[in-house]
């Protein structure tokens, strides 16, 4: 397994197969690259299945163990059962989706090898979910839910985005996962720095706080050294959920405990989520090439917040002139 110079192994990689997606999230950063989304219809610059295995084929020399499929939207990708079935087998696979072909795809994706999925979901009713996704697919969404967990794709983690427009449903969403079996929830905190708007943003400390209240009990997360808040396991009413937060930003400690790199829609190798001047071409996607692009990707890794991005002397973070490129 490589190991970057600040001691991180990598173990995971983060694939986006396209840009291309059917809703309109208004905090949708595009894996960090920004608003690129085209036409619906795929785009010639996309990997091949051919590309995506044959990269996944070099991490698997390297050690990775976990592979997450990405978009945009990754099911407007017909061949995504094909690059599941193709990924080697020492590699665990999940999807993060917005839910809405999982009603008919579901099953063949756990047939082919998928082993769980991210879900987006960011409300709990057709209208408020419609004011955040720009979208009037709440029925398939929830109808793909119950289809991953009826295909043995679980526990299926919802992910919602915290920010002003979505902070008064955490408690809503937060029920719903103690009251229904095979669910989690992943609150992720709005990142300005990508999405724009930073008048969104709210203080997560104040969730953390709420859930801390609120939770049976905690455990903390190796990965990005996550906080875990377990809720509804004392009342024999209910099966329990897991509470988990995702909280990037200004978080040395989240930075230092990560351990994936990621590959864009295009074939491009990307050693942080909020870096698009560390982007490296893989070429023509020979394995010769990845390799050498995944080992100086892997190399060249620093952590965005605490060494990319450091504290002055007022406490505000502020750019490292060392990774500056005049």
């Amino acid at each position: 397994m490589l190991e970057d110079d600040f001691g991180r192994e990598v173990s995971g990689v983060r694939i986006s197969l396209t840009d291309r997606c059917n809703f309109d999230c208004v905090y949708c950063h595009n894996e960090g690259l920004g608003d690129t989304r085209g036409p619906m219809e795929p785009a010639d610059d996309e990997m091949s299945a051919d590309d995506v295995v044959r990269f996944l084929e070099v991490a698997a020399e390297f050690g990775v163990e976990k592979a997450k499929f990405t978009g945009g939207e990754p099911m407007l990708r017909g061949d995504l059962e094909e690059i599941v079935r193709r990924t080697p087998d020492s590699i665990g696979t999940s999807m993060t989706t917005n839910g809405t072909f999982l009603p008919e795809r579901a099953g063949a994706l756990a047939d082919a090898g998928l082993e769980r999925v991210n879900v987006s979901q960011d409300a709990l009713s057709p209208e408020a979910f419609a004011e955040v996704t720009k979208s009037s697919a709440y029925d398939e969404v929830m109808a793909g839910i119950d289809a991953a967990l009826d295909a043995g794709l679980s526990p299926v983690k919802l992910n919602a985005v915290v920010f002003e427009k979505t902070a008064g449903y955490v408690p809503e969403m937060v029920d719903h996962v103690a009251e229904h079996e095979g669910l989690q929830l992943q609150l992720i905190e709005y990142m300005p720095e990508l999405a724009g708007r930073p008048e969104w943003a709210i203080d997560i400390e104040r969730v953390h706080g709420w859930l801390a209240e609120r939770a049976d009990r905690i455990e903390r997360r190796d990965m990005h050294g996550r906080n875990r808040y377990f809720v509804g396991e004392d009342d024999p009413a209910l099966p329990g959920g897991m509470v988990e937060i995702v909280d990037p930003v200004g978080n040395a400690d989240f930075c230092a405990n990560c351990h994936r790199v990621r590959v864009t829609h295009e074939g491009y190798l990307k050693g942080c989520l909020n870096r698009n001047d560390d982007l490296k071409s893989m070429g023509e996607m020979s394995k010769p090439e990845i390799r050498e692009a995944f080992r100086e990707t892997v190399a060249e890794r620093v952590p965005y917040y605490g060494e990319y991005m450091t504290k002055n002397d007022d406490g505000e973070w502020t750019f490292n002139e060392e990774y500056i490129t005049v």
